[in-house]
């Protein structure tokens, strides 16, 4: 990459510009609420600033632009399926999360089915986030050691500096303040490139050829069942992730809650387009481009300098932000509900400083595990992720939140553990006509269903 010192400047400033808001932020913050909820207190900018700048990472950015560099317009379903998921859970979930005052997914399901299912969702449920941040570590090592000529360890390191400077200190509060000047970088520089490279693919006299229609500009490229797989595995797994949950029992009110989530879906559902564009005008201009820095290299290569360096800032924040919100919400449902089960904690200091040193350590082994598999998709993490998180905890979730205390104890634990075991062995040791998740669901369908009626037979009266 042709990287100069202007290009080198304007990225600096703008990463100083949206960090530093996020430090001035973190000044109020003096507990461990304040640090993984800001204090309850958080409007419809901060809810929805908090879940975009966590949602619009490596996978929204980095890996659509790689997708769409070799499957076109189907590497939107990132997006979109977010975006679907945030405006289902302002309709149905969001106010109903903030009404019961807790913190953490795994709070709510103990109400129901007891300390087992909690403490089994928690960590499921962290496992599926940590492969999240891991497709935001792939590019974001990839990019720092290509601006900066540093190997990758020593990019490791820088990355999980910024990330720390992100949303270290300030937590919820950080993430919100620096989500919202994050989405704004982003809208206003990669749109701008976005348009440049729409405009350039609608001006090539053989497009037709070079990006056949039937399979380029089709949602359904990968098959209608594959483009629905897709779409369900975001949906379920959006809403089985603490952090954008975290941002709901953040707001100051389950309406603004609710609000935050639509205001989150009319963000991020556009977002994905211009790097789709990009994408696919990188693969007509220059297909022996690494596919991971498609995006960048278009933005050095046929952009002006100045918005090359605004734009590079944006992709630097987008892998940022999203690594410190998933990072966040990991190291608080461990905090709160597995070491905080083991060890006392408090609510003072001592719960504080734990917190800020899992999320640090969450960040580090993110970035371990992206180091082992570098030549990985960033996206194939997005989509595993999704799949992992969802499968075990969606039903259980919803049924707490739609039927609570309707499920024995025992059945909604084995829900949780089966589900999950078998959606992941399917999926790493079989070839399959139908995605795992849905395996995985019908399973956890199944136990739900039988635990519901073993719940009201009148013999039972032990769960």
């Amino acid at each position: 990459m042709n990287l100069t010192a202007e290009h080198l400047i304007i990225m600096i400033l703008t990463l100083i510009f949206v960090i530093g808001g996020g430090i001035c932020a973190a000044r109020s913050v003096k507990s461990a609420e304040g640090y993984s909820l800001g204090g309850r207190s958080a409007g419809v900018p901060l809810v929805a600033g908090s879940i975009a700048g966590t949602v619009v990472g490596g996978g929204a950015t980095v890996g659509t632009a790689q997708m769409a560099y070799s499957m076109g317009l189907s590497a939107w379903w990132f997006t979109l399926g977010s975006g679907i998921a945030f405006i289902l859970m302002g309709l149905f979930y969001a106010g109903r999360l903030r009404a019961t005052g807790l913190e953490t997914i795994p709070q709510y399901l103990k109400r129901n089915y007891g300390g087992n299912a909690a403490e089994a969702a928690g960590i499921i449920s962290s496992l599926g986030i940590l492969f999240s941040i891991v497709s935001s570590c792939l590019p974001g090592i990839q990019i720092v050691s290509a601006i900066l000529n540093t190997g990758v360890t020593a990019s490791a390191v820088i990355l999980v500096a910024l990330v720390a400077s992100y949303v270290f200190f300030g937590g919820m509060k950080s993430a919100g303040v620096g989500g919202i000047l994050k989405m704004l970088v982003i809208w206003l520089s990669l749109f701008a490139a976005g348009i440049s490279a729409f405009s350039g693919l609608m001006s090539m006299p053989e497009l037709p050829v070079l990006l056949p229609p039937e399979h380029w500009w089709n949602m359904f490229n990968i098959g209608v069942g594959g483009g629905i797989s897709k779409l369900f595995s975001m949906i379920v797994g959006v809403v089985c992730t603490q952090t954008y949950i975290q941002s709901f029992f953040s707001a100051s009110s389950p309406r603004v809650a609710s609000i935050g989530a639509f205001a989150a879906a009319a963000i991020v559902i556009p977002v994905g387009l211009p790097s789709i564009a990009i994408g696919m005008y990188m693969h007509a201009v220059s297909p022996d481009v690494l596919p991971v820095l498609v995006l960048p290299v278009y933005l050095l290569e046929h952009q002006p300098v100045w918005l090359a360096g605004i734009a590079l800032g944006g992709i630097m924040l987008s892998l940022v932000g999203s690594i410190g919100g998933l990072a966040l919400g990991i190291g608080t449902m461990l905090t709160r509900d597995i070491i905080g089960r083991a060890v006392e904690l408090g609510n003072g200091k001592k719960l504080l400083y734990t917190l800020r040193g899992v999320v640090l350590a969450v960040m580090a082994s993110a970035c371990l595990i992206a180091i082992i598999n570098l030549d990985s998709q960033v996206l194939f993490w997005s989509f595993l992720s999704m799949s992992m998180r969802g499968c075990g905890v969606f039903l259980p979730l919803t049924f707490a939140i739609f039927c609570p205390r309707s499920i024995a104890k025992k059945w909604a634990f084995a829900s949780i553990i089966v589900s999950t075991v078998v959606t992941i062995a399917l999926g790493l040791l079989a070839e399959l006509p139908v995605d795992p998740l849905y395996i995985g669901l019908a399973i956890s369908a199944v136990m739900m269903f039988v635990g519901y009626e073993k719940r009201w037979q009148p013999a039972r009266t032990d769960t």
